[in-house]
């Protein structure tokens, strides 16, 4: 079918490998500008820690998220030099770091301005990081419950039947182990994160987070793009959009609000850019991070669309082909 109305979707953290963007640059020149020009504002060289990684620094938070956003943009605009104007979203939206990739996407934030914001995030939830995350496959009465008896958080709603909880190290194992006695049947994996992310534990990092929004600039949205704290539409003021990345810092991620406010408004189909996971090596061996939980949230309001993924060279090309020929 022909996609009349499409979202572009951008995956968090966790979807990160040594590798990433490696088979772009030298087919795309505009990605050889963009990691030249990361590289320049972090003060260190972003090819070489996202295709090599020779130090292992990847997966700190503080390395993660500006390469993360990096090669997400990097996919858009690989994309957007194959596609121009004849491929474009009615709607944006990330999860967790991602959203920060949807407002570049949207035009509300300049690239520079996006890998100076992520770097300092990624830096503070490093620094006031402790405790861990669990992704269960509660539904989110459940896991609310056991998290407020635990001193617990919840960190993210991806599912109405997956909900992510996290809290300090000892509460989390107390809640894990009173899950497993009261919900036999329900799973619990431990998220390889640095802290107890989207939770009270990190309203430290974000009072400090506050004074760098302050002093970025947000320009005007030129697609509608999704907060990740109200799982609804961002409103168009820069002041509304700082006080939205604010509050995400330490709320829960609302992923199956946004995909609800994604279906309500007719998408038809979903572009997902950058990253990847998988245990193969190297690019051509990835599998998108958000496909599972976005099929399954149309799935679940009997809703059709079309899933694209545009996550290296190959798979970029592929969708450009698709969307131009239909």
């Amino acid at each position: 079918m022909a996609a009349s109305k499409i979202l572009y979707v951008f995956p968090g953290q966790g979807s990160q490998y040594r590798g990433m963007g490696s088979d772009l640059v030298g087919e795309f020149p505009v990605v050889r500008d963009l990691y030249a020009r990361a590289s320049q504002v972090l003060g260190y060289d972003l090819e070489e820690l996202s295709f090599r990684d020779a130090q292992e620094q990847l997966n700190f938070t503080r390395f993660t998220q500006p390469a993360l956003l990096t090669h997400e943009v990097a996919c858009l605009e690989a994309f957007r030099s194959l596609t121009g104007e004849r491929v474009r979203p009615a709607l944006t939206a990330g999860h967790s770091l991602g959203e920060y990739t949807a407002l570049v996407n949207a035009g509300a934030l300049a690239f520079e301005a996006a890998v100076k914001l992520v770097q300092k995030r990624g830096e503070l939830m490093s620094e006031f990081g402790r405790g861990g995350m669990l992704a269960t496959t509660l539904e989110l009465p459940a896991a609310v419950a056991l998290a407020d008896k635990h001193f617990c958080g919840i960190g993210g709603c991806n599912l109405p039947d997956q909900t992510v909880v996290a809290g300090e190290a000892a509460d989390l194992d107390a809640l894990t182990a009173e899950m497993a006695a009261l919900h036999p049947n329900k799973r619990g994996v431990r998220l390889n994160t640095e802290g107890a992310f989207h939770t009270y534990l990190m309203v430290g990092a974000a009072q400090e987070f506050r004074k760098v929004l302050e002093h970025t600039d947000f320009g005007p949205l030129t697609v509608e793009t999704l907060s990740n704290y109200t799982g609804k539409l961002h409103e168009a003021s820069s002041e509304a959009i700082r006080s939205r990345l604010f509050f995400q810092l330490f709320n829960p991620v609302r992923w199956v609000g946004c995909m609800n406010t994604a279906v309500d408004a007719g998408v038809d189909a979903v572009i997902e850019f950058g990253g990847g996971i998988g245990k193969g090596e190297g690019p051509d061996s990835k599998r998108p991070n958000l496909e599972t939980i976005i099929k399954k949230s149309m799935k679940w309001r009997e809703h059709q669309a079309q899933y694209l993924p545009a996550i290296n060279a190959a798979t970029i090309r592929a969708t450009a082909e698709h969307l131009l020929a239909a």
